[in-house]
């Protein structure tokens, strides 16, 4: 058994053993390892790689049993690819290839399905009508909410790259809110006539852009239009057998479904 080795990736530290390391001697790992290339060290005298050193515990654990384990829920695939190519482990990049053929399999048939809330609110805010003048005012505002669970988690993906909050002067894409990879809740407002920028900010009210289309969503009618484009462009069809018509048209409750 050889002596334990601490590794610095990233800022994360992991401990393995130098035959872990060398046991793809054909990959930069193996060759670091092997006296091949030389190595870095951190202030504590760990071997430093300066690489993300949340995804490399995957690749660590292929070295060790040469079997790829991913968690069910996993979201980092590309940066993991990213980074076997890195370090040239060939067996797991051919071991990822197949990973994502069996994934892209997987995704072909899915159901999405959208559940649909609206109320009024009304809302008190001040305008400043002269310097060192304001007056109190008040408005309805309607409320949004959509829960969106879809079996394909890539078409939620896909969605997240569409979608955007605005929120303090800025445009922050919904995916950073994608917690669950089958299920998004989204939560927004329509603009208020007269509602000072500012306020928005101040009272935590989102408002829900379209991209690259830049168009702000007002109304149920303009997210169901916009969110069928992107399904229907990803292969979905509307479900004629669930739900019921008239919720479909009252934009309360949309179902789709894909084939492939």
């Amino acid at each position: 058994m050889s002596d334990p080795i601490t590794l610095n990736v990233g800022g994360k530290l992991y401990t393995t053993s130098l035959s872990t390391l060398t046991s793809f001697p054909n990959s930069m790992l193996g060759a670091m390892f092997s006296g091949k290339m030389p190595t870095k060290k951190d202030s504590q005298g760990n071997c430093f790689i300066d690489r993300d050193g949340k995804v490399f515990r995957y690749i660590l654990n292929f070295l060790r049993t040469s079997h790829l384990d991913l968690p069910e829920d996993f979201q980092e695939m590309g940066l993991l690819r990213r980074e076997a190519d890195f370090y040239q482990v060939q067996p797991l990049i051919e071991a990822l290839q197949e990973k994502e053929v069996e994934l892209s399999k997987a995704e072909k048939n899915a159901m999405l399905n959208i559940t649909l809330n609206k109320h009024v609110q009304n809302i008190h805010f001040t305008v400043r009508e002269a310097p060192q003048i304001y007056s109190l005012s008040s408005s309805d505002m309607e409320v949004f909410n959509a829960n969106i669970f879809s079996t394909s988690s890539l078409f939620l993906k896909l969605l997240g790259s569409k979608l955007f909050y605005c929120f303090n002067g800025n445009l922050s894409s919904i995916s950073s809110y994608l917690q669950d990879p089958n299920h998004l809740t989204l939560d927004w407002v329509a603009s208020v006539d007269g509602l000072p920028e500012e306020e928005y900010t101040k009272q935590n009210l989102k408002r829900l852009w379209v991209v690259p289309a830049n168009k702000q969503i007002n109304s149920f009618q303009v997210f169901v239009e916009e969110v069928l484009k992107i399904a229907l462009s990803d292969g979905f069809c509307v479900d004629s057998s669930h739900p019921h018509l008239s919720d479909f048209m009252n934009n309360k409750i949309i179902r789709l479904i894909r084939y492939r």
